[in-house]
């Protein structure tokens, strides 16, 4: 059910989120380049939906449909390796889904499938863990910044598991980076751009990752599991001062996205970890906080307004 509801409040959107009108001009674009074209796209997975869709003489919806099934699909994944699924989905609601999938498309969906990484690497499988990465790398090339993560999380033959990610991590800098990072360089170093709390989103994934060093060993899972979700969290919170001397809060903010799990899970677990007899009420704090940034992003974030009022494309 939360499946088909994240999907559908996702897909079939109509004029909601800040890059709207840039979407429809990816699909008019990819409608009218061959199937060949897509392969050496930078994005090639997220084209093909374009290029589909496009071919089949459908509109944007179709391209966020399918967008909005892909991530839905992770997330859910995602939640259901934690003890209460519903609580991991609250916590997702406010930014995630509707500020990050509703409009980040590409960047979204990338999430999603990086989602289905995680829930196969906290399993101690590496490998399906590079797979879903690479796939998540042809929706948004920077997906690929979280494969280092692989080589701190595994357990066993850590030598041989850090030769062959790192090879990985190489073969997929060079098959979707190496000819866009002039153009990344520009975009997001010498342009100076800078996004309007960044310093927020970070702290936002460095709270959940301080409150995990501190707990984990209240926090239960196998032991790759909890190395993933330690290092996860160091990750997190040396973002803030990365932040800090970036000359781009927007490289570093857009970045900082794929960390956002480690507030799903952190949060998700929290009664359990440190509620014990009073879980009920960790578990209302979760959802008061989840309201509360909610409610902070819609009447104080600039861009708020390209997301009011919903609407749907039917």
């Amino acid at each position: 059910m939360f499946f088909i509801i994240i999907a559908l409040f996702i897909g079939l959107r109509h004029e909601v989120g800040a890059d709207w009108y840039s979407y429809i001009g990816h699909l008019e674009r990819a409608s009218y380049i061959s199937f060949t074209e897509i392969l050496f796209d930078g994005d090639p997975g997220y084209v093909f939906l374009n290029w589909f869709a496009g071919r089949l003489g459908l509109g944007v919806w179709a391209v966020n449909l399918g967008c909005g099934v892909i991530f839905a699909f992770g997330l859910i994944a995602f939640a259901l390796q934690q003890p209460r699924p519903w609580l991991c989905i609250v916590v997702a609601i406010p930014y995630l889904v509707i500020v990050v999938a509703m409009g980040y498309s590409r960047q979204g969906v990338a999430i999603g499938v990086a989602l289905l990484g995680l829930v196969a690497l906290s399993k101690g499988s590496v490998f399906r863990f590079v797979l879903w990465v690479a796939l998540a790398a042809t929706f948004h090339k920077t997906a690929i910044a979280i494969v280092p993560i692989a080589m701190l999380a595994g357990t066993e033959n850590r030598v041989w598991t850090t030769v062959w990610v790192a090879a990985s991590g190489l073969v997929l800098y060079f098959v979707f980076l190496i000819d866009n990072v002039d153009t990344l360089y520009t975009r997001y170093f010498e342009g100076n751009y800078e996004s309007d709390g960044a310093l927020i989103r970070v702290s936002m994934n460095a709270v959940p990752a301080m409150i995990y060093i501190l707990f984990r060993k209240r926090f239960q899972g196998q032991a790759t599991e909890r190395k993933l979700w330690f290092y996860f969290s160091i990750a997190a919170i040396c973002f803030i001062p990365i932040l800090m001397v970036s000359p781009s809060t927007t490289a570093v903010d857009r970045i900082a996205l794929y960390l956002i799990p480690v507030q799903l899970f952190v949060f998700s677990r929290l009664p359990d970890a440190l509620g014990r007899q009073n879980a009920h009420v960790f578990v209302v704090g979760v959802v008061l906080y989840s309201a509360l940034v909610q409610f902070v992003w819609l009447h104080f974030s600039n861009h708020s307004s390209a997301w009011i009022p919903y609407s749907v494309d039917i």
